[in-house]
């Protein structure tokens, strides 16, 4: 007796299972709201098929994924234009099929087919689905697959430099401060990874855009929001201290508006912000160039600055020595500063 009729489906190819990908997500237009039911089933099979999107390119945890597959599955998804129907798409998923898909994101992003990244390279010719995912911020039900993706994208020197040309990028600004902590938070992890993993991207954009950007960056060090306050403190002194950003570094230290921040920032009344002042307050005392009006702004308000520094410390552990040593070099230099001569505003 023959049982062939219970035999498991033959295992779709690359080819197959990104056409089935494909009219499925393609589907999902052509219902309408009357359609409930239909729609329903148009999503289960997007789901299904990316389940099975996902096991051929991470394995089923006992086989593990055939290499040649998925080469040709990314191959195929940069080519049937896929990649624009899968982000376009996200508002529309389910939860399970947008992890899901920000799986195989992961995945296929960095790729390798023959001696170039297709889907990198796919991004580059569709710039605008960038630009869709960061706007994607505003709708909290989506925003951390988006962020998830994003930093994916981040990884790519071209991507960042094109993000941050781009008007989307101003958008952050605004983002790191929605009233949703869960997404600030992500929003916040993707701007810090387009001012940090690509350093020469960086430095040419600030150099490009320094008097936009910092206009924008001091709404965050002077935010209402201590969390923002905290982490844009934080970050500034990251990127500031990346070596290609040094001139950028010694153009930020020349500047009063930059000192009387960082001046405020030293009395917040957190300690954590203190102490994260100080450690760029200290560049500007430091600085063997400082001109004129720097010097005038210390020495103004010499007895509030030292006020403030004899009694800030990091407290007992390894840093508190080094701490310490820096900070009695930089009150020796404000009372140097103070008894200098002819500093009269």
């Amino acid at each position: 007796m023959s049982f062939s009729f219970f035999k498991p489906s033959r295992p779709k190819t690359p080819q197959e299972l990104v056409k089935a990908i494909k009219d499925s997500l393609i589907a999902l237009d052509t219902k309408t709201v009357a359609e409930v039911k239909a729609l329903e089933k148009a999503l289960e099979e997007v789901e299904k098929n990316l389940v099975t999107m996902k096991l051929m390119l991470s394995g089923d945890g006992e086989a593990e994924p055939n290499v040649d597959q998925i080469s040709q599955l990314t191959l195929e998804i940069c080519k049937e234009d896929v990649i624009a129907l899968f982000i376009h798409k996200l508002p529309i998923l389910g939860w399970e099929a947008r992890k899901n898909l920000v799986h195989c994101w992961s995945i296929m992003l960095r790729q390798m087919v023959g001696s170039s990244c297709c889907c990198v390279q796919y991004m580059e010719n569709h710039l605008e689905l960038l630009d869709f995912l960061v706007v994607c911020y505003d709708n909290k039900d989506i925003a951390l697959n988006c962020g998830n993706m994003l930093r994916e994208c981040f990884k790519i020197p071209s991507l960042v430099k094109y993000i941050l040309e781009s008007p989307s990028f101003l958008l952050f600004f605004k983002f790191v401060e929605l009233p949703n902590f869960d997404v600030a938070s992500d929003a916040f992890s993707t701007f810090k990874d387009l001012l940090t993993k690509h350093a020469s991207a960086v430095s040419d954009f600030l150099t490009a855009h320094y008097n936009e950007f910092f206009e924008q960056y001091e709404k965050l060090l002077t935010s209402a929001n201590y969390v923002t306050r905290r982490q844009s403190l934080k970050l500034l002194s990251e990127f500031l201290l990346e070596p290609p950003n040094s001139h950028i570094m010694r153009r930020y230290i020349v500047e009063v508006r930059h000192l009387r921040i960082m001046m405020t920032l030293l009395k917040d009344s957190s300690k954590n912000i203190q102490i994260s002042a100080f450690h760029i307050f200290k560049v500007f005392v430091a600085n063997p160039n400082k001109p004129r009006e720097i010097k005038v702004i210390l020495a103004k308000n010499h007895e509030r600055l030292l006020a403030l520094l004899h009694n800030l410390s990091v407290g007992k552990g390894a840093e508190d020595d080094q701490f310490e040593e820096e900070k009695e070099l930089i009150i020796k230099e404000i009372e140097r500063v103070s008894r200098l001569p002819n500093l009269e505003s």
